[in-house]
């Protein structure tokens, strides 16, 4: 059977995307990208700007996304633009599964977490092993919370006070719950963090590991089962059943090697600054743009989305 998402026949849509603080996104860059497409065989219409000088869509036809995929990545070549093809129809989704270390905030909190025991050189370096896919997450997380026996609860706390959101998170949540869509923040990481982070943005769930606390410290260790690649990907397929959708009809967006089962399984799985491995073999990827990318992605244009603070 044919993959829907790959069929020449019907109409598709090329979006361009650039960085909102920058606004690079010109005609110039559109006409290369349209011409490359044509050159590949496809039939182009005019471009309609979703943000002007931030994110156009180009719709075509003739041609597979992936073939428009690597005719607008050649096109742009190293201009700050992110680029992405896919069908037309079905493009917005009705869930969304985001991770939260390094996409909807800033960092990695573990990390964060170990600089109050002199350990955060160690134990980002074993974050970004484990991240990249180099090392099991399972185990890398393990390893890391016992180095961390003894650290009050406190200081667990006051890693909030360093936590800060990505640009474009607070204003993506609240377009997509205010389209119907049902939002979660699925992370690695850890409650005492995610859930404060997923109510400062609107999330309307979140799966996360717990640390286990005594006596006001931690032991060292996890509550099991932990929350790696496989939770994340069995929360996708809850949440679609849920909703009463197909995989196709969610959104998912991550950086690291545990967020690839469910950037793969999704319609639109995005690949957000991400690890090397994961950018690899993610559909999607946002390098350049913000969050809002998301929303672009799936044909939101500016009086759609919500204003926030």
């Amino acid at each position: 059977m044919t993959d829907q998402s790959e069929r020449a026949d019907e109409r598709q849509v090329c979006t361009l995307i650039a960085d909102p603080a920058s606004r690079d996104l010109d005609l110039t860059g559109i006409q290369d990208v349209r011409e490359a497409l044509r050159a590949a065989g496809a039939e182009v219409s005019d471009h309609r700007w979703l943000s002007e000088h931030v994110a156009a869509d180009l719709p075509y036809r003739g041609i597979t996304p992936s073939a428009a995929g690597t005719a607008a990545r050649k096109a742009v070549a190293d201009r700050p633009l992110d680029t992405a093809a896919q069908p037309e129809t079905g493009r917005r989704k009705a869930v969304l599964i985001a991770d939260m270390d390094s996409t909807i905030v800033t960092g990695e909190t573990l990390d964060e977490m170990s600089e109050a025991v002199g350990l955060k050189d160690k134990i980002a370096e074993i974050t970004r092993r484990a991240m990249n896919g180099e090392l099991n997450f399972e185990e890398a997380l393990r390893e890391r919370v016992g180095m961390l026996t003894g650290l009050k609860e406190a200081d667990v706390k006051a890693t909030l006070d360093r936590v800060a959101l990505s640009k474009g998170a607070k204003t993506a949540i609240a377009t997509l719950k205010r389209h119907g869509v049902t939002c979660a923040l699925v992370s690695g990481g850890f409650t005492a963090i995610a859930e404060p982070v997923a109510e400062w943005c609107g999330f309307d769930r979140v799966v996360a590991n717990r640390l286990i606390i005594e006596d006001g410290a931690l032991t060292g260790e996890v509550a099991e089962p932990i929350v790696g690649k496989e939770a994340k990907l069995a929360t996708l397929r809850e949440m679609a059943g849920q909703r009463g959708v197909h995989e196709s009809a969610v959104a998912s967006i991550g950086d690291g090697a545990n967020d690839l089962p469910m950037l793969l399984a999704a319609g639109l799985g995005v690949a957000y600054r991400a690890k090397p491995s994961v950018k690899a073999e993610a559909r999607f990827a946002l390098e350049h743009g913000d969050l809002t990318g998301l929303l672009y992605l799936q044909g939101y244009s500016d009086d759609e989305i919500a204003q926030v603070a």
